[in-house]
């Protein structure tokens, strides 16, 4: 092993920059690859092509002879561009993309061969449903699912395969993927926003949602990553102690890039522009190695398949410039973890976003009323939210070094908390003309001017307002963002559903005029979400105490946060909206849950067998080492000369021992820990994974990590925290 070690450090040594050949216009190459509106033009008759935009805008469905027609055209396409197999290109519960080529080849019954595809094969295949998780949903001989073609996000080519996006639904109806709930979560965000938006602007008839995400990740050389059997199948280092110089310095942040990362982020870059994902940043992360690339914001949807394909196009391109990407949400411990910050708002089909105040005090309520509203539907689901977010990867990065903490709260910035506090005192019932004069001019009207210097971000807020959107942080590097974007576009929608019926019962019984009645109802909002606000300083006992006094839920871990997803005020949000039925919402909540015990269960036997394999006899061996210097000391000196000499090489031999000791009965009893906790059911299950094997991998990490400051650097077998984080 340590000869793999030098191995790989001598591998690296000996890289050379590849650089990507030019660039040149990149609007040119710009979604070369999707069958886009452009392409469709060009490749469909008028009437399939009308058919899919009003498919696509107006959730009108797609007859046969359009579908055949589609095929054909994308075939055409697709054939021209060198396309030889084709896909639907879906995204399973497992959090990864899975697709299944076939080929356009095909053999007639005269033997003639063709190149065939048709509306069928475009529209639905079917894939098995009992292989993917499925919580139960599908047994294993029960094997049917379908695919099923989603026309709102293009379908591309990458390499020299069609790729449709589709939907995954088990035989019996219910939705194995992320997909479907997040399409249902968008058309009930669409339809109760539109209905708020109209107070404002008659002419609206569509809302979006939008989202721009930020990819965080770390890059180390493949090599050094290959000696390292933690991160080879867990993704993340399990022991190691800590570089001298870290991130303490900040200067790699927003440093210079290094040449070879350089040499592939463009490369990554060309092939994302083809595939028509807008990647437009790039730039160091806080910790040594890491690194964040984000695009121009996008419709939900879009984004999301955008961000799912970009993954693994990172993988890819990171393979030909010998590296390995490292997307778990905390690969090192002392530094930076990894986020995808969801940066989310709505816009209407007039291209206005929502959540952007404008010029006039009418445009400015808009604005507020959208503000205040997702506000209050994060207050009333914070911990479903919360669970949103929860993974064991997670566990590890919330509340740790800059990341927000696992208790949910919103920041808005002390000008805003102004306003807010001003409309609080609204008047209950019908304005004064005073009033309403003295709010339009004095506090709505100013809020433009406010933000312009509201622009300071709380860098520990899970979610925070940052001028005309809202930055959910929380969200980790590894997570699907339809999962958390499901969510809170479904409670947004939820409560703007509320918010409408009350505005207008105000205005049916009560003859408020339209503009008392939403400030009567605002002022509500504002008084009963207050506790969800917060500017200070996530982090500490400080804020655990006030947020427990607030009423705030703190779920520290993965089993407990996941709880509320099969809460009877979550199932009823689901089912009320027709996003998910509660067979759906169990199966989702057991494939969570299952998935947190296997990676601790995985993490608890690589280690073991790291330790037990790789460190402890290391550990020997330079133990050995010290004892053969000890005995040609007596040797040299007699018995009692030597003691005096060899003092420190005996201390050092006793501690080695008092930690391999440690080491090995930690091993033991994680491992009798993991056994009594696969005996158990489902759900005790976790927590015992949680609150009792989980716990030794720290122990274990402790004595592993005190051991590589004790052995000598050229016996220790794995590439140390200063190689895979300072060498690029």
């Amino acid at each position: 092993m340590p000869i793999l070690r030098f191995q790989a450090l001598q591998d690296v040594q000996n890289r050379s920059v590849q650089v990507p050949k030019e660039e040149g216009i990149r609007s040119l190459s710009y979604n070369m690859n999707v069958f886009g509106e452009q392409s469709m033009r060009q490749h469909l008759p008028k009437s399939a092509f009308e058919n899919v935009t009003e498919a696509i805008y107006k959730g009108r469905n797609i007859d046969r002879i359009t579908a055949d027609a589609v095929a054909t055209g994308m075939k055409a396409w697709a054939l021209a561009k060198g396309a030889t197999h084709y896909t639907h290109w879906f995204q399973p519960l497992t959090g990864a993309t899975a697709e299944k080529h076939d080929a356009f080849f095909e053999i007639t019954t005269e033997g003639h061969v063709i190149e065939k595809f048709d509306g069928a094969q475009l529209v639905q295949q079917e894939p098995d449903a009992s292989s993917f998780p499925n919580g139960g949903i599908r047994n294993t001989f029960e094997a049917r699912g379908y695919t099923a073609w989603d026309p709102t996000s293009p379908a591309f080519i990458y390499d020299t395969t069609l790729c449709i996006p589709t939907v995954f639904v088990a035989y019996t109806g219910e939705a194995l993927d992320y997909k479907t709930p997040l399409l249902k979560a968008l058309q009930e965000i669409d339809v109760a926003a539109t209905d708020v938006a109209r107070y404002f602007d008659k002419n609206v008839s569509k809302v979006h949602a939008t989202l721009g995400w930020e990819q965080e990740f770390f890059l180390i050389d493949s090599a050094l990553a290959a000696a390292r059997p933690d991160i080879a199948l867990t993704g993340r280092t399990l022991l190691g102690h800590a570089s001298a110089k870290g991130q303490q310095l900040d200067d790699h942040y927003f440093g210079s890039i290094p040449s070879r990362v350089l040499a592939y982020l463009k490369q990554l870059e060309q092939e994302c522009l083809v595939l028509g994902i807008p990647i437009k940043t790039r730039h160091n992360e806080v910790a040594p190695n890491q690194f964040e690339i984000a695009p121009i914001f996008e419709e939900v949807n879009l984004a999301v398949d955008h961000n799912s394909l970009l993954m693994d196009v990172m993988e890819k391109v990171a393979e030909r410039h010998y590296f390995k990407v490292l997307f778990h949400e905390k690969p090192f411990a002392g530094v930076n973890g990894s986020g995808k910050h969801n940066n989310w708002s709505l816009a209407t089909d007039k291209g206005v976003n929502l959540l952007s105040p404008g010029t006039t005090p009418m445009k400015n309520l808009q604005f507020l009323t959208f503000f205040i509203n997702t506000i209050k539907a994060v207050h009333s689901y914070e911990e479903l939210l919360r669970a949103s977010i929860a993974s064991a990867g997670n566990d590890h990065r919330l509340g740790a070094n800059e990341a927000p903490p696992g208790i949910l709260s919103v920041f808005i910035g002390s000008q805003l908390t102004q306003v807010l506090d001003e409309l609080e005192k609204v008047t209950d019932g019908k304005l004064s003309p005073q009033e309403k004069t003295d709010l339009k001019l004095n506090v709505i009207g100013k809020i433009p001017e406010i933000l312009l210097d509201n622009t300071d971000r709380n860098r520990t807020s899970p979610f925070a307002f940052t001028g005309n959107k809202f930055e959910f942080r929380a969200v980790g590097a590894t997570a699907n963002c339809a999962h958390p974007m499901t969510v809170l576009n479904a409670i947004v929608a939820n409560q703007l559903k509320l918010f409408k019926k009350e505005v207008d019962i105000l205005i049916n019984e009560s003859s408020m005029k339209k503009d008392d009645a939403i400030f009567n109802v605002l002022r509500e909002y504002i008084k009963e979400s207050k506790n969800i606000r917060f500017e200070g300083d996530g982090y500490g006992a400080a804020w655990e105490k006030e947020a427990k006094k607030r009423g705030l839920s703190h779920n520290k871990n993965t089993p407990d946060a996941l709880e509320e997803k099969i809460s009877k005020k979550a199932i009823s949000l689901y089912e009320s909206l027709n996003i998910m039925n509660a067979v759906e919402i169990q199966a989702r909540y057991e494939i969570e849950i299952e998935e947190y015990i296997k990676r601790v269960q995985i993490e608890s036997r690589v280690l073991g067998d790291v330790a037990r394999n790789h460190i402890i006899p290391t550990a020997l061996r330079y133990q050995n080492v010290l004892i053969t210097n000890v005995k040609g000391l007596k040797d040299i000196y007699g018995d009692h000369a030597y003691m005096s000499l060899a003092k420190e090489q005996t201390n050092i031999i006793k501690e080695i021992s008092s930690h391999i000791e440690s080491l090995n009965a930690c091993i033991t009893e994680m491992t009798e820990a993991r056994k009594k906790a696969n005996q158990m059911e489902l759900i005790p299950k976790s927590k015992s994974y949680c609150n009792k094997v989980f716990p030794y991998l720290q122990k274990i990490r402790h004595h592993c990590d005190k051991l590589e400051l004790l052995v000598e650097d050229e016996l220790w077998p794995l590439p140390k925290y200063r190689e895979l984080l300072f060498i690029n």
